[in-house]
């Protein structure tokens, strides 16, 4: 199967950047390419962008679609929450911009054979990096009732996380639940049946939370947010394109944090640590698809972008 991926929000994100034709800037999740190839052609002679993707997959289709730009692309196989080693790796002290569009590529869904999808029968593995050791079916099958339960509620905001939980474990003792059509199966048992029939596919939350616990998907995020902004010169910007609830309150929170620049607790009647802002936040409401986007990418609709500018 190809590599594609709709870039979402990518005028937008583009746009948010204010690019500057010979800087050098960051995409931070790679993917197919899309929102770096959108720098590239902003870009001038001396412009630099640096792709970085967990994916090997979306490493080798992004440098064979960017292969016009090669000058310009610096592409890494390796995870954003390591940005300054890899920086250092290159002797890059300081970027321009960074770009990170967060969540699971349409490719990583499509893929049926990497098990991201409620809707395709497969292994029980969504790794976003093959090197790492666990996967989902380590998650489903060897982690303790509470822990799933846990993990299916905070993780996927699911109300029936204690029941999906419980279903798990019994269906275990019988045999080792290793295709993801089998779990799915044991969600829709787990789900009353009058339930099923509102909202979205009864396994999308639950697959949501096993995955991000699979890629620490939320434990990286706050720390990678503050490590970009300590290499992104002064009136640097980042964008962050969020798919989720807990992804963007986790950002949105971060920003504010790095605005605020001061540590006290509220009720100090002034400040006495010290602390200065780092960032301006660019928009204190998200920016959201239009109707057109939405029309051509449904996958877009819980898509949110927030920008700062470094200080």
């Amino acid at each position: 199967m190809n590599f594609h991926h709709v870039s979402v929000l990518f005028k937008e994100s583009i746009d948010a950047l204010a690019i500057q034709g010979n800087g050098i800037y960051v995409d931070a999740t790679l993917g197919g390419g899309g929102h770096t190839y959108g720098i590239c052609e902003k870009l001038g002679a001396n412009g630099k962008v640096l792709g970085i993707d967990q994916d090997i997959n979306a490493v080798n289709a992004a440098t064979k679609r960017l292969e016009a730009f090669k000058d310009k692309v610096i592409v890494v196989n390796d995870n954003f929450k390591n940005i300054k080693h890899i920086l250092e790796q290159l002797s890059i002290v300081s970027i321009d911009g960074v770009v990170m569009d967060l969540g699971v590529s349409s490719h990583q869904l499509d893929a049926g054979e990497r098990g991201f999808s409620y809707q395709q029968d497969a292994p029980l593995d969504m790794r976003m990096d093959r090197r790492n050791t666990l996967t989902a079916c380590h998650v489903v099958n060897e982690y303790s009732e509470d822990e799933i339960s846990a993990i299916i509620h905070e993780y996927g905001e699911e109300k029936w996380a204690k029941r999906i939980a419980k279903f798990i474990i019994e269906e275990r003792k019988v045999k080792t639940i290793a295709k993801t059509g089998e779990l799915v199966e044991i969600i829709k048992r787990a789900i009353p049946a009058a339930a099923r029939r509102e909202g979205p596919h009864p396994a999308k939350r639950t697959f949501q939370a096993i995955r991000i616990e699979v890629n620490n998907e939320l434990g990286i995020l706050k720390n990678a947010i503050k490590d970009f902004v300590d290499v992104l010169r002064t009136g640097g910007r980042m964008a962050v394109i969020t798919f989720h609830s807990l992804e963007d309150r986790i950002v949105k929170q971060t920003f504010k944090e790095l605005g605020r620049g001061c540590k006290c607790p509220p009720k100090f009647p002034v400040c006495v640590c010290g602390g200065q802002p780092v960032v301006k936040v660019m928009n204190r409401k998200p920016v959201v698809s239009s109707d057109e986007e939405l029309k051509d990418n449904p996958r877009a609709r819980s898509a949110k972008l927030r920008i700062i500018e470094k200080l």
